[in-house]
C-alpha cells in the first residue's frame, strides 16, 4: 500500500522532471544491467569476472 510520502514524490517528479541527459543515463545503466545478465544467464560470463564468496571466521 502506498502512503502520502510517495504520492509527494510524485507529484515533485512530475513538476520538475529529470533532464533527457538524465532519462538516458539511467536507460543506459538499466541496458548495462540487462546485457550482463543476459550473458551470466547464458553461460557466457567469463570465469575471472565472477567473485568468490568467502566464509565468515568467528
Amino acid at each position: 500500500m502506498m502512503n502520502t510520502v510517495w504520492f509527494m514524490r510524485m507529484k515533485r517528479w512530475v513538476q520538475n522532471p529529470p533532464s533527457a541527459k538524465r532519462v538516458k543515463f539511467v536507460f543506459a545503466i538499466i541496458l548495462a544491467v540487462a546485457v550482463i545478465f543476459g550473458l551470466e544467464y547464458m553461460g557466457w560470463w567469463p570465469d575471472w569476472a565472477t567473485g568468490e564468496r568467502i566464509g565468515r571466521r568467528f
